[in-house]
């Protein structure tokens, strides 16, 4: 489920923050980052709650006395926060709330891929929240695409 991610969590993040400035690039590969949780013998870390907030400490503590760096690497703790609610991983308590529980990682297949017939459907609807970020922020024209891609920034004019 990647269009999923990335279509709906981006439309989230740019109508939560509205946010001209933030880098978008870094956002949505903070929205993909949690899916290396998916490979064998990778423990599911970025699916907890403390590996989000570990991750914004992280970014908060490198960043500091630098403006221009922190905000763009804060999209990378905004994304994998999103990517949880979008996930569903709140409604596994033992696994959300690691290490409340104990130390070990419960083994558990994680939502991303466990969405069976209705993954489709999520997958549809992240593609139809591209095709409309596409339209509403203009990024068929070349200018404003050239900005994303380089910049990740989107027009200030068009950020509702």
């Amino acid at each position: 489920m990647v269009l999923w991610f990335v279509g709906v969590g981006f439309l989230a993040v740019v109508l939560v923050f509205k946010s001209p400035a933030l880098d978008y690039r870094v956002v949505i590969g903070g929205l993909l980052l949690p899916l290396v949780d998916v490979v064998p013998g990778v423990p599911p870390v970025l699916h907890t709650l403390a590996g989000a907030v570990l991750l914004l400490a992280a970014t908060m503590l490198a960043s500091r006395g630098r403006r221009l760096c922190r905000r763009r690497w804060l999209g990378l703790p905004i994304g994998v926060f999103v990517h949880l609610v979008l996930d569903g991983t709140w409604t596994d308590t033992e696994l959300f709330w690691w290490p409340a529980f104990g130390l070990d990682l419960p083994d558990v297949d994680l939502p991303t891929f466990g969405s069976g017939a209705a993954g489709l459907v999520l997958e549809a609807l992240g593609a139809a929240a591209i095709w409309w970020s596409w339209r509403q922020f203009r990024l068929d024209d070349p200018v404003r695409r050239q900005m994303f891609l380089r910049e990740g920034r989107l027009d200030r004019d068009l950020v509702p």
